[in-house]
């Protein structure tokens, strides 16, 4: 097995959180993101940066975290009991966009590296990541663009990985309980050791690379698009879909509090405003509906 290289994953890291910020700030044109350096009493800490009342993005998080600590969390261990009594790392940079225009989809990406050891024997380590989109007014051109950059992203690797990491993505973000998509996917894996450390570390960089690839272009597109206060209360309203994921499913949030996390880092994926209403149903035939019949239910987009 190829040596693991902790160094390397958080040099790049770092770099990818600066490249995004340096990204979204340009095509935001007003807002920046402001520091926030944090540690964790346990061990590690990170850097989280959020932009709020930007001129497109209304709130955003660019979260760097790299923590640390000698006993796995209940909800890790459970689900792989060969964790237990190993200390772990995990570091990542995960965020999430939530513009004001309506016609600019929420984004979401997360790219990750976590390795647990024990003294005398080999550590456990694996990637993980992938990003999401979340329409409230779906366009066609844009869902095929963002699942193109994705399958481009994957190439590389195998003809089988797009697909695959496609499929558990629209099956990972599904609110059971709604029965509906979260949004129209991208891509998700887990677990990521294929081909030793430097082969998954290189297809962990190629994900993250290509999310700005993949989300830029539509902002700049659809950020000056007008929009009047019955798209403002839709956005709102399914906004709500992106809250009920996040604190019901959302693995990485249940990691987080579990292990002692930063609560204000974990929680900055919540957007700033959001409402619920009771019993809603589009109109028939209308915008609002179309997002409902022909963009959440799972597609093959490229």
């Amino acid at each position: 097995m190829s040596q693991v290289d902790l160094a390397a994953v958080k040099k790049y890291l770092l770099a990818l959180q600066d490249e995004i910020c340096r990204q979204l700030e340009q095509e935001d044109g007003i807002g920046t993101f402001v520091e926030d350096a944090w540690d964790r009493p346990e061990g590690g800490g990170g850097r989280t940066r959020v932009m709020v009342d930007g001129g497109v993005i209304e709130k955003g998080g660019v979260n760097f975290s790299h923590v640390h600590g000698k006993q796995m969390p209940p909800s890790a261990t459970h689900a792989r009991p060969e964790l237990a009594g190993r200390s772990f790392q995990a570091m990542g940079v995960s965020l999430v966009i939530h513009p004001k225009n309506p016609y600019v989809p929420t984004s979401h990406a997360n790219v990750r590296f976590f390795v647990a050891e024990k003294e005398g024997e080999e550590p456990v380590w694996w990637f993980g990541g992938g990003y999401d989109l979340t329409p409230y007014y779906g366009n066609e051109d844009d869902c095929r663009h963002w699942h193109d950059t994705a399958r481009r992203a994957c190439q590389p690797f195998g003809e089988e990985v797009y697909p695959t990491y496609k499929k558990w993505c629209d099956d990972y973000f599904y609110l059971k309980h709604r029965d509906e998509a979260r949004g129209i996917g991208g891509l998700f894996f887990d677990d990521y050791q294929v081909g030793g450390f430097e082969q998954a570390f290189a297809f962990m960089r190629a994900v993250g690379d290509s999310y700005i690839e993949a989300y830029r272009p539509i902002m700049a597109k659809r950020k000056d698009e007008a929009y009047g206060q019955r798209q403002r209360d839709f956005q709102l309203y399914r906004r709500g879909r992106y809250v009920e994921f996040n604190l019901v499913y959302d693995r990485g949030t249940i990691f987080g509090l579990q292990s002692n996390g930063r609560t204000e880092s974990i929680l900055m994926s919540l957007p700033p405003l959001v409402r619920w209403e009771y019993d809603y149903h589009p109109e028939p035939d209308s915008e609002e509906a179309r997002l409902y019949s022909d963009f959440l239910p799972a597609r093959e987009w490229v």
